[in-house]
């Protein structure tokens, strides 16, 4: 007969598989306040009256504690339901080739300007494609599921956009059609290599690689 079994209980069974050198430091210190989440090793606040005392300890607040992460995911999700406009959207995400992780990973400030660029390259495709302004939330998420380090793009767009020129709402706009997924593609790479290329020329990377292999980096994946 199978028993259910909590994450944190799952962990602290395994720890010493995961527990070493040879894990991701990140992943490490996730999976001990996912185990320690709730318990004294956090420390607690102490509410007392006369005739009784009750203590509440403090909570990991991490993302991927099924607790803390799951509460605030939800509330977040609330709080975007109830800003942007109800209309149908689309999603659209950016990712990027393997061998730009360590430069983001190395120059997180980097990270800053991301949103942007990705809310720029759709912005300009659709002004080119279809002539009109979309409404778009972009979110970044610069770890994957296995807590890897994995910098990439979710963004929502409207599936219909204002048309200036003559002031009218455009409905059904199309994104999934192969050649325009290609388009967005292509708009999203000249952004981030053009983005990684000034930040280059300006000195403002950290990098193991020389300002030549990191041209020659840029020219490959380009």
């Amino acid at each position: 007969m199978l028993r259910s079994m909590t994450l944190k209980q799952f962990l602290k069974d395994t720890i010493r598989h995961w527990d070493h050198d040879g894990t991701s430091p990140n992943v490490r210190e996730n999976f001990w306040k996912i185990i320690n989440c709730g318990t004294p090793a956090l420390g607690a606040e102490v509410f007392a009256s006369g005739t009784e005392v009750k203590i509440v300890y403090h909570t990991c607040k991490s993302r991927f504690c099924p607790s803390c992460g799951a509460r605030a995911a939800s509330l977040w999700a609330e709080e975007i339901k109830a800003t942007i406009p109800n209309i149908p959207y689309r999603e659209i995400n950016f990712t990027m080739p393997k061998s730009f992780w360590p430069l983001f990973q190395q120059n997180r400030h980097l990270l800053n300007d991301l949103p942007a660029l990705g809310a720029n390259a759709i912005e300009y495709w659709v002004r080119a494609r279809f002539g009109v302004r979309v409404i778009l939330m972009v979110v970044q998420q610069t770890y994957g599921g296995f807590l890897n380090f994995y910098p990439h793009l979710h963004t929502l767009v409207s599936s219909g956009g204002m048309e200036d020129s003559c002031v009218r709402w455009v409905h059904d706009l199309t994104f999934q059609e192969e050649e325009h997924r290609h388009e967005l593609m292509l708009a999203w790479r000249f952004a981030l290599l053009t983005y990684l290329d000034a930040a280059i020329k300006a000195n403002a990377l950290n990098a193991d690689l020389s300002a030549e292999e990191l041209a020659r980096l840029l020219k490959t994946e380009g």
